[in-house]
Parts: C-alpha cells; structure tokens; sequence
C-alpha cells in the first residue's frame, strides 16, 4: 500500500488527521515500532514519549506522529513520509488493520463437528473441526467457531461472534454481539458455592446463567462463573485480559478493563468503566463505582466512591499510598529513633 493511500484511510478513522507530508511516496508492506523499522514499514511515537530521540537511528520510511514542531523538523531532515495526529496510537491502530486485514474462514460446518438436536445455525457460520455444540443451542449469523470449542446445552450465541479453539461457554450463557472469547477460556461454569457443614462442605447447585453483552472480550484461560441463582453479568464493551477470575453473581458496568489475574469474588459489583490493574482483588459483594481506578496488586475490601484511584492492600487513596510508600524505606530508622527515645525518656 502505498503511503498515500494509507493516508487517504486514516482521514476516514478517529485518529485525527492534521497534516502530512509525502517524501517519495513510499510503498509500506507492514509495521514495526520506531526503533526496529525498516525501509517500506510504517511506525509511531506518542506525544511525549521517551523514544522521541529513537527517531534519529530509525530506518522507517513512514512514521505517525503528534502535532509537534521539533519531531516534524527531524522527519523533514531524514526526508522520512509523515502524518500529524490528534492520537498516534490509534492511527496506527488502523495502520495495522489496514496492512493485516484479518482473513476470516469461508463459512462451512467441519465433517467432524458434532451438533446435537434442535441447534439453530445462522447465515454464513464457520464452524471448525472437533467442536461440540449441545442440545438448544443457538448460533447468530457471521460467526466463527474454531476447532475444538464445546458449547453446552441452550446457549445462546449471538451475530458476529468468534469463538477461539477449545473455549467453553457453558449451559444457558448467552453472548450478545461481536464478542470474542479466546482459547481455554471458560464462561458459565460453576461458581464456587459451597456451605461448610460438621460432615463437612455441601455443594450449592450452581443453576444461575452468564450474560456476556456486546462487544466484550475475554482473554485465554479466564474464567466466567454462573450463580446458584440469577446471573453473573459482563457489561457492553468489557474487555478482559488473560488469566481473569469473575466470580459467580458479580455485575460489571460498561467499558471496563481487566488486566490479567485480576480476580473477583461472587455479588461483587463493579461500574461503567472501571480500571482494575494487574493482580486486583475485588471482595466479595463490594461495590466499585464507575470510573473508578485500581492500580496493580491493589486489595479492594470496602465499597470504593465513584472516580476514586486506589493503591495499595488493603486499598486507600492513591495519594496517600504514595505518601505512604515513599516512607517505607524509612521504618527501620523510625524504629531505631523510636526505641533510643524510649531508652531516654526511661533513664
């Protein structure tokens, strides 16, 4: 594709085309980052990133950059094509969709797929080898199951849907659409339900249901639980990164994001575009307001007030973790002077 031509598609994105400049025109085959690109591949910098000086080594023929005058004034010097954007990153977002446009299998049912009783199959599905779909079961138009994926009984899959090889979406889940699940993934499976007894634990059947709304995405290996009753609920436009627990009964708010092996107890309730970082634990039936923010390893055991940023275990203001933090270091003179004033106020 030829430079230009890239150009042309962005102003039709949301990255925020401001202006540009063409040198050569060059062809760009694929993408690299800025300081591993070649000739013929395309790269980004932030506004305000620490690779800004990378440019002076780079080889790329293109590079998408933010609206500044001394990152534009080197390009020009190396002679290097450029596009000024609003968000470089999104620019190159839609560069990278552009250069590797996805290649989605030609619809089709494998020899191999074992499909039970009254499933309903929509228009244009793919579905790959070795996949099992139960009894009652639904498939919305345009999807795309790979191999190996089982889908239990009564599921309810909405339109433009792909399932990755060997997840499993248990019995009465249900996906809006354009959801992704990736590999090993597991949505509606039991919640941990059990009540300690003399004779020791009784199981709680575990008869609730999983409703993933549309456009959410779940990482490989993450877990999805059902209630013993009711539903556990994944709110429009969640997306949640690999190695996540979602505990059963637990309700999250639209556009939230969850990094990996955040978990989540069951009744949890968490708002419209939460932030939960790396390892956060949520307690079981606490309640996150919308827009909250929780930094990596981050304990949440009490309700937390909408737009609040919390560190630390058991969580607090990020402020007063970082207070707290830069004082660490300091405790074991604390003590030392603690206990010599001791010693004197003793004498």
């Amino acid at each position: 594709m030829l430079f230009s031509q890239l150009v042309n598609e962005l102003k039709k994105g949301s990255s925020g085309v401001k202006e540009y400049k063409i040198a050569h025109d060059p062809v760009i085959y694929q993408a690299a980052s800025i300081e591993k690109a070649k000739s013929n591949e395309i790269s980004f910098i932030e506004k305000g990133s620490y690779l800004f000086n990378s440019i002076n080594e780079s080889n790329a023929s293109a590079v998408l950059i933010p609206d500044d005058i001394t990152l534009i004034n080197k390009m020009n010097s190396k002679g290097i094509s450029w596009v000024s954007l609003e968000n470089p990153k999104i620019g190159f977002a839609e560069s990278l969709e552009l250069l590797y446009p996805d290649k989605k299998p030609i619809a089709s049912i494998h020899k191999t797929a074992v499909i039970e009783k009254d499933v309903k199959i929509g228009k244009e599905v793919y579905i790959g080898p070795n996949v099992y779909i139960g009894k009652g079961s639904q498939i919305g138009n345009n999807s795309i199951i790979h191999p190996g994926v089982v889908i239990y009984e009564k599921v309810d899959i909405g339109e433009y849907n792909e399932l990755h090889a060997n997840c499993v979406i248990h019995r009465n889940s249900k996906l809006g659409k354009y959801c992704i699940i990736n590999s090993n993934a597991v949505i509606g499976s039991e919640g941990f339900g059990f009540i300690p007894t003399q004779k020791g634990w009784r199981k709680m059947p575990q008869t609730g249901e999983v409703v993933l709304e549309s456009n959410v995405e779940i990482g490989s290996g993450s877990m999805v639980d059902r209630p013993s009753v009711g539903e556990t609920r994944i709110g429009e436009g969640t997306k949640i990164d690999n190695l996540v627990q979602i505990g059963h009964g637990v309700i999250t708010g639209k556009g939230c994001a969850m990094a990996s092996q955040v978990g989540i107890a069951g009744g949890a309730r968490i708002g419209n575009r939460v932030i939960l970082a790396g390892q956060v634990g949520v307690g079981n039936r606490v309640v996150v307001g919308d827009e909250v923010i929780a930094s990596s390893k981050c304990g949440i055991h009490a309700d937390i007030e909408p737009g609040k940023i919390v560190s630390g275990f058991p969580a607090i203001s990020n402020k007063l973790w970082l207070r707290c933090a830069a004082n660490f270091k300091k405790l074991p003179e604390m003590a030392k002077n603690i206990k010599q004033l001791n010693q004197i106020n003793s004498d």
